[in-house]
């Protein structure tokens, strides 16, 4: 089971691409899930904020796509009302899939890049984000996303956890159905966030003059 985290999205190997190679932005890329309201973010340092504060606006940015709307109609109930918790893995398994479109470096060598990373700012890590790492560490994680029964399985831990029923369990079922249309509509939301990314951070380096 994937161990309690403060919120359901779990798409870290996007969030961590997306932060370029700016270790402060990484860093940030993996607290995102795991430090609540801007009093928290006090307690980093001004490039781990940054990236904490790209997290979430990538969160909030994406669910107010239109492709991702139009993705979202093709879930059947009652597995729309989960459709981005879906969603946001099965994009992290497309982002996988097709690493070397977008990374000279070997997916394997990004994962252990993390994790370095991680070890070397410990002290600034929630217990959360270590429960999480250990897990990831046992299950090979974020390599082990180009398969989609790794995905599979994270969902069905995901939804163990949530307080109300849910069917994530049984995302199985309705998977090749989706899968098409995750694999159609992942470039162009992917182009687009990059996008949106970029500009975020020089609209952000502009107003800090950083």
């Amino acid at each position: 089971m994937i161990p309690q985290v403060y919120n359901d999205r779990m798409n870290f190997l996007a969030h961590l691409l997306l932060a370029g190679d700016d270790d402060g932005l990484r860093l940030g890329a993996m607290l995102g899930d795991f430090v609540k309201g801007r009093r928290a973010l006090d307690l980093y340092p001004q490039s781990v904020r940054l990236g904490i504060e790209l997290h979430r606006y990538i969160d909030q940015h994406f669910d107010t796509l239109p492709d991702v709307a139009m993705l979202k109609k093709h879930f059947p109930a009652p597995f729309r009302r989960y459709s981005g918790i879906m969603i946001d893995l099965a994009y992290d398994h497309e982002l996988a899939v097709r690493w070397e479109q977008y990374s000279s470096q070997p997916l394997e060598e990004f994962d252990r890049d993390v994790r370095l990373l991680l070890a070397e700012h410990d002290r600034l890590l929630p217990e959360g984000l270590r429960s999480f790492m250990s897990y990831a560490d046992r299950r090979g994680l974020f390599a082990a996303y180009r398969e989609n029964s790794e995905i599979l399985l994270s969902l069905r831990g995901l939804g163990s956890r949530l307080s109300r029923p849910n069917p994530l369990n049984r995302a199985g079922e309705i998977w090749p159905e989706l899968s098409p249309y995750f694999d159609a509509s992942f470039k162009f939301v992917f182009l687009q966030v990059q996008s949106d990314v970029s500009n975020w951070l020089k609209s952000r380096s502009t107003t800090t003059g950083s």
